[in-house]
């Protein structure tokens, strides 16, 4: 017998061993459908939307999407198309496996070996006759993971995840060879026996998905640093410990605190989007007092502005716009948003009354909430977005791919909107055939009568909370107020987690989960503990906004500089040092304004009217003004969506032309009433001039070569003005005028 011969009769013995062994490892269980072939139809991708679990199936098989329906699944393989797909006289050369194993043609490639075990599992539950499960079946409950946190330091690279599963008789199965693994991002390795390897440094999520369940894993691969020494780093409040803690186990040193100057211009954009004036800058860099920082905060929290800039955020998110609110609906809206602000009411308050509006639009204003959204499935997708921190688009056709919500969570959330219905007083649109355009009051009123259906079963499904049980609710029951109630809970498991995210990132520049209102299970928190304690405090002092503000912009965490180190330089998630970031459109609108004294002008309004304080976009059928094309080229939203991803700021060249050339910049340094005229007039001296342009637009003092730069503009022009005008526009045109550090 030849070496090649001996070799190839080895490799089809140890194959067989290796077949055999395997089948009787599974011949020696129960082989189930639920909780056997379905697993193994994920592990194999057969039922993702890519293969059979597409809509339309693949080459006339297909299967429910990610497993969702498991009835619909036996179905297909065992009575469609004659039950062709498996051959129970001869288990191993059913269609099914044959296509499966590659041994035939088959458009999705080799999903498995034939000495795998999802070969003989599938091959078990053919060979016993593909039978139905049993009505007492046990059902899955939750799957666990280990490690389920874990940081490696270089050289360490590698780790091995375990899955359990515990099944509803209260039995446990290690089914980490079964299980789906789906990294969030390339730098590691999954192996489909759950073996994870590092290919770059970083952080990752790791979604296991086992039948209808899941869990998340984060791992962090982190560099050695061999000289790297953590320093006992001084803590303002609860914030900077949570911090520390994180940024200790990756081996990263925080940044110093930022200076003075740049805190001032920082908490004035931050907390009330506004820049300082001269005046106040001139004053908070002389004090001396340790305090200062935070007398600043209080002293910011209580000027009206707050209300202001806060009011912005929240029209943004709440649809606060003209085509579908009218003129009139949009500022009652505004006004009673920001008076809501203004009186410190309690965000869970602000969103029961909202949840629960009804009535005139025009004379009560939390009825406009509902004027944008027009259907019970809009209505529950926005809650659900902008109070509960969860995007449940995907679940209005199949089960979440990403978390645990299914069709029924989303039906039975909408549920709760079905009876809700208008009276149109008027309608005095313009264009007679767009129908999303109203002009005049509307009446939101509760019918009596009105359900939703499950869209693929036709079942009638009654109202549910998210994830919490719910009632039963009594015929003519107001369900829209018992939604209301619950999601304005202290105990609810989402209001305050998602509210608490969200000022976090106003004021951070990135949630600790990102995006702030896409909380889900393959998506945790950067820092799961931080946002518990943020979450416990805003709770504990009754859901108060300004508090948490306060909270936040004390801590060393909202004051480290934007300067990384050589530790730190890479991270943008765990808070190591300040996120430099652009200003808004209107808070960028709004310090031109002010730098130059020139005040804006919107449709419709009294000159002088901020950006920020505007009530809605544009004001339709009107031209659009100068400010109003500015705002909408760098980034203000059309609010025509429930979530602030609507806003952009990436930077375009048409922003570029407008800081440069545009006619807003070039009318605002040119006016002859503006700063630059009335320093001129004030007879001040270059000095003076240049000090003020420099607190005014960048709330410092210039420094000595600044000071001489500027000079040497200035002394020789017998008519300064020029030069000032240009001096000012290389100001409004600096990066640190333009971001936020």
């Amino acid at each position: 017998m030849t070496p090649a011969l001996r070799i190839g009769n080895l490799f089809f013995v140890l194959a067989a061993t290796l077949l055999g062994y395997s089948a009787k490892a599974v011949a020696a269980e129960k082989v189930t459908f639920r909780n056997d072939v379905m697993a193994v139809l994920s592990k194999g991708g057969c039922n993702q939307g890519a293969c059979h679990g597409n809509q339309n199936g693949k080459n006339g098989f297909k299967l429910s999407l990610r497993g969702e329906d498991p009835v619909w699944d036996e179905g297909a393989l065992t009575r469609d198309m004659l039950g062709r797909r498996i051959n129970p006289v001869h288990p191993k050369d059913s269609l099914l496996l044959l296509k499966a194993t590659a041994r035939i043609p088959h458009e999705g490639g080799k999903r498995f070996a034939v000495s795998s075990r999802e070969f003989a599992i599938l091959a078990q539950w053919i060979s016993d006759g593909a039978k139905p499960d049993a009505a007492d079946l046990p059902r899955l409950t939750k799957i666990e993971v280990t490690p389920g946190q874990l940081v490696l330091v270089a050289p360490e690279s590698q780790a091995t995840l375990h899955v359990t599963a515990t099944f509803s008789d209260s039995s446990r199965r290690d089914v980490t060879s079964l299980a789906v693994y789906d990294p969030a991002n390339p730098i590691v390795s999954v192996t489909s026996g759950g073996h994870v390897s590092r290919l770059q440094f970083g952080e990752t999520v790791i979604l296991v998905r086992f039948l209808d369940r899941q869990a998340t894993v984060q791992l962090a691969f982190v560099p050695e640093r061999k000289h790297f020494a953590w320093h006992d780093q001084p803590e303002a409040n609860y914030i900077d410990r949570h911090v520390w803690n994180k940024l200790n186990s990756l081996r990263e040193l925080p940044s110093p605190l930022c200076s003075d100057s740049v805190f001032l211009r920082r908490a004035f954009l931050d907390c009330i989007g506004v820049l300082a004036t001269p005046a106040e800058a001139r004053e908070f860099l002389q004090d001396t007092q340790a305090n200062k920082r935070s007398r600043l905060i209080d002293q910011l929290l209580q000027r009206p502005e707050f209300a202001d800039y806060w009011a912005l955020k929240w029209s943004d998110v709440l649809r606060n716009e003209e085509k579908t609110l009218d003129r009139k609906g949009v500022e009652v809206f505004h006004d009673w948003i920001r008076q809501s602000i203004a009186d410190g009411k309690p965000l869970n308050e602000f969103a029961r009354e909202l949840i629960a509006a009804r009535g005139s639009t025009y004379a009560d204003p939390p009825a406009n909430f509902y004027r944008a959204l027009r259907d019970p499935q809009t209505r529950a997708e926005a809650v659900a977005q902008v109070f509960l921190g969860t995007r449940l688009q995907c679940a209005r056709c199949h089960n979440h791919p990403f978390d645990r919500w299914t069709q029924n969570d989303y039906h039975g959330l909408a549920a709760f909107f079905t009876r809700i219905q208008y009276r149109i007083v008027e309608n005095r649109r313009g264009d007679k055939l767009d129908t999303h355009e109203f002009q005049g009051d509307q009446i939101v009123w509760l019918d009596r009568r009105g359900e939703v259906k499950h869209p693929r079963t036709g079942e009638v499904l009654k109202p549910h909370f998210l994830g919490a049980d719910t009632p039963d609710f009594p015929r003519g029951a107001d369900r829209v107020q018992a939604l209301a109630d619950w999601v304005a809970r202290p105990d609810n498991p989402f209001f305050a987690r998602t509210q608490a995210n969200r000022i976090w990132y106003h004021l951070i520049g990135r949630g600790i989960v990102e995006p702030n209102d896409d909380f889900r299970a393959s998506n945790p928190p950067s820092n799961g503990p931080l946002l518990d304690a943020l979450t416990k405090d805003f709770i504990e002092h009754r859901f108060d906004l300004r508090h948490l503000v306060r909270t936040i912009m004390n801590s060393r965490t909202y004051q480290l500089s934007s300067v990384p180190n050589d530790t730190n330089c890479d991270d943008e998630a765990n808070f190591s040092h300040a996120l430099n970031r652009p200003l808004q459109a209107e808070q960028l609108l709004d310090a031109i304004a002010q730098v130059t004294e020139v005040p804006l002008q919107f449709n419709g309004y009294a000159r002088g009217l901020r950006a920020e304080q505007l009530p809605g976009v544009r004001m339709y059928g009107a031209k659009s003004s100068e400010s109003e094309r500015f705002l909408q080229t760098f980034g203000k939203p059309d609010r025509l969506l429930s979530c602030e991803c609507e806003r952009n700021e990436d930077a375009t060249l048409n922003q570029a032309f407008q800081l440069i050339t545009g006619d807003l910049i070039n009318r605002s340094l040119s006016d002859p009433h503006n700063r630059i005229g009335r320093l001129l007039d004030s007879q001040k001296t270059n000095d003076e001039m240049i000090q003020e342009l420099y607190l005014s637009a960048l709330n410092r003092l210039p420094s000595q070569q600044e000071l001489e730069a500027g000079n040497r503009m200035l002394k020789n022009d017998k008519n300064r003005r020029p030069s000032l005008e240009d001096f000012l526009w290389g100001l409004v045109n600096a990066k640190e005028f333009l971001l936020r550090r």
